[in-house]
């Protein structure tokens, strides 16, 4: 049986929005017809869409999202498998994830005109408004709601540069392995607040939920183009409930090549290094303001590469997630897998990886 990924979307009073009351979570595979492949949908309650992603066992014709060794006792949150929760934890994760990614979404989209400038954090090009705390402030209300025991580290909270954002994040990921829940959640509310500030279309939250260190959920809603972009380790990455996978582009020459307009000086001048070398040898490059949108972007295809010279980690967490799920590469600018840890990263289709590395590397001289 060939089930196709399914969205279904409901509606209350003419409100594709709504709140939808939660639908639970079966957690026993279902007999409906015995000997013939008859698929069970397992749902979970979205914001204003079911988003099912598939599942990767097929036990006597019967789909299910549970594991085996999950399916013995009902009431286990971690499956015993790698580690890692439970699938039925995990699209629960997901579902709170979306729920407030398009909470988020909605206070952007009511300010999409542009936003008033509150403050500028690392120097004059890295801004701020009211309403980036506003969303975050949002996001963490969802979550801590449902997964009071969860940790959160969002962009906000944290004081602007580099050497702050890695101390913060090294602080959580340090407590969170020594917590008993060990999931973190790492927050950008706004990711491309120079695009919301100018009334760019370019801007929109990416959530990310690890555990233990690695990222297990990842969602980035565009909400000008109503695209969500989902994934859970494993499971594979989505737009709006569709499967995507990376471009096939097998050549550098095909490829069209994202980066970023960075404000940090060191970072502005290896990006215009990577432009001199970059643009003879691929197709085009784009700067789109957005990591999160570049990136999820690389997981659909629409971009062959995305690189950064430095980032934080929720600028990419997410994004990583949905690159990989989609049969993407993402690494560091060295070639070494990526972490959390990383702020130097390149995304893309694969294909042409190695030879983007290579040119950042030798003709371009980004080390």
């Amino acid at each position: 049986w060939d089930m196709k990924d399914v969205k279904l979307g409901i509606g209350d009073n003419g409100d594709s929005r709504a709140e939808e009351k939660a639908i639970a979570h079966h957690q026993q595979p279902v007999d409906i017809c015995p000997g013939h492949h008859v698929p069970v949908l397992f749902l979970c309650s979205l914001s204003s869409s079911f988003v099912l992603h598939p599942p990767t066992k097929l036990t006597s014709g019967i789909q299910s999202v549970m594991p085996q060794d999950s399916r013995k006792d009902p009431s286990r949150d971690m499956a015993v498998s790698q580690d890692l929760p439970s699938d039925a934890l995990l699209e629960q994760v997901l579902e709170v994830a979306i729920d407030a990614s398009r909470k988020a979404g909605d206070i952007i989209l009511g300010n999409a005109g542009g936003a008033e400038v509150t403050n500028r954090k690392a120097n004059s090009r890295d801004l701020l408004t009211l309403i980036d705390p506003l969303c975050e402030k949002t996001i963490k209300e969802t979550v801590l709601e449902r997964f009071p025991q969860h940790d959160f580290l969002g962009e906000e909270d944290v004081a602007p540069g580099k050497e702050a954002s890695a101390k913060a994040l090294e602080s959580k990921l340090s407590s969170n392995e020594n917590s008993g829940d060990n999931f973190l959640w790492i927050v950008d509310p706004i990711d491309g607040t120079t695009n919301f500030v100018h009334g760019i279309p370019l801007n929109m939250p990416s959530i990310a939920a690890t555990y233990k260190g690695e990222v297990v959920v990842g969602v980035i809603y565009d909400c000008h183009r109503d695209e969500l972009f989902t994934a859970i380790k494993g499971k594979g990455a989505f737009m709006n409930g569709e499967r995507i996978t990376v471009g096939a582009q097998e050549s550098i020459g095909d490829a069209i090549i994202a980066m970023g307009s960075p404000p940090g000086e060191e970072s502005m001048q290896m990006s215009l290094k990577g432009i001199q070398a970059l643009m003879p040898v691929c197709r085009t490059i784009r700067m789109l303001g957005s990591a999160a949108i570049m990136l999820a972007w690389v997981a659909n295809g629409r971009l062959t590469c995305y690189w950064e010279y430095d980032l934080s980690s929720w600028d990419i967490a997410a994004g990583a997630l949905l690159v990989s799920e989609a049969g993407g590469r993402f690494t560091d600018l060295d070639g070494s897998d990526f972490s959390l840890r990383a702020r130097k990263m390149c995304a893309s289709n694969g294909a042409v990886h190695d030879e983007v590395l290579r040119v950042l590397r030798e003709d371009a001289g980004v080390v």
